[in-house]
């Protein structure tokens, strides 16, 4: 997946905004305001930090070398996954719906409500 696809994919998600509020370099997916994708513009192979359940996020490290601990976030609860791997097809939509959910059912009942998710 390039950057555009990422791009693509991420702002076709209901509620999704694209910013640059760290610096010029860093682009972060938004949904309501909470992060759950970021990458950087100038080395985007360097790999794009998606929330993960903590459980899964161990077994996905395990599994692939290509999924590391998040890069300058929580290593707990974020993954960096090089986009430029061989991953198996589907897996990196699959990442990104995960971390997408994950700060969507973070969110109170009535915040979700209120955007219809």
């Amino acid at each position: 997946m390039n950057i555009e696809e990422l791009r693509e994919y991420c702002l076709s998600k209901p509620h999704v905004e694209e910013t640059l509020p760290f610096d010029q370099d860093t682009l972060v997916f938004k949904v309501a305001g909470k992060m759950f994708a970021l990458c950087s513009l100038s080395d985007y192979v360097a790999g794009i930090a998606l929330k993960c359940d903590p459980e899964r996020a161990v077994e996905l490290r395990e599994q692939y070398p290509a999924i590391k601990e998040g890069y300058h976030m929580s290593k707990k609860h974020w993954n960096t996954v090089l986009p430029e791997a061989f991953l198996p097809m589907g897996l990196m939509t699959e990442l990104i719906d995960h971390s997408y959910d994950l700060v969507v059912a973070g969110m109170t009942k009535k915040v979700r409500a209120e955007l219809g998710l």
